[in-house]
């Protein structure tokens, strides 16, 4: 696209601009260098291969694509950036995954499969005054070096029935408040 070569020139130069800097003084500065402009009728470029189209369209029907385009834009920037603030600010819920009791790390060495349940979303909602104070607190500084949170926590309020199974050497164990049965902010 660029081949490298470009020409520079003090001003853009017109036949009266020329005769008076010839006749002026050097006590001016120069001027920066200014690349020349682009042409439009060469053979390939981007310019003259979209010139003849844009001129078809109508002042309004250019604006509405420009801004289409702009919009576009933004969107493909904000893309990835939008839709995790979005999976950010999903409510306090009760999800599920079905997973086998070995994955669950509790120890167990067994093949059988549950129903886990578990809580996962923001509080944001739930804001107390003491999550407000502590916010302002831990800003300021007054609050340090404390693992303190300053917002409520989507947790478990009930856990659903105990969860009984056999492992791999045919033991039968029970285990209590597995999963969540009701999620809320705390």
């Amino acid at each position: 696209m660029l081949n490298g070569s470009r020409k520079y020139s003090p001003v853009p130069s017109s036949p009266a601009s020329r005769a008076s800097s010839s006749s002026s003084s050097s006590s001016s500065p120069p001027a920066a260098p200014r690349r020349s402009p682009r042409a439009l009728d060469r053979p390939g470029s981007l310019l003259s291969q979209y010139g003849a189209l844009l001129e078809s369209y109508t002042e309004g029907e250019l604006r509405r694509l420009l801004g289409a385009l702009v919009e576009r834009r933004r969107g493909a920037k904000a893309g990835g950036r939008a839709k995790r603030a979005r999976a950010r600010h999903k409510p306090c819920a009760l999800q599920q995954l079905e997973v086998s009791v070995s994955e669950l790390g509790l120890g167990y060495e067994s093949d059988e499969t549950v129903l886990f349940r578990y809580c996962s979303g923001t509080c944001d909602g739930a804001l107390r005054s003491y999550d407000l104070s502590l916010r302002s607190m831990r800003s300021s500084r007054r609050i340090r070096k404390e693992k303190v949170r300053a917002r409520p926590c989507c947790r478990p309020l009930a856990y659903d029935d105990d969860v009984s199974f056999l492992d791999t050497y045919n033991r039968y164990y029970t285990v209590n408040e597995l999963s969540a049965k009701e999620c809320g902010c705390v």
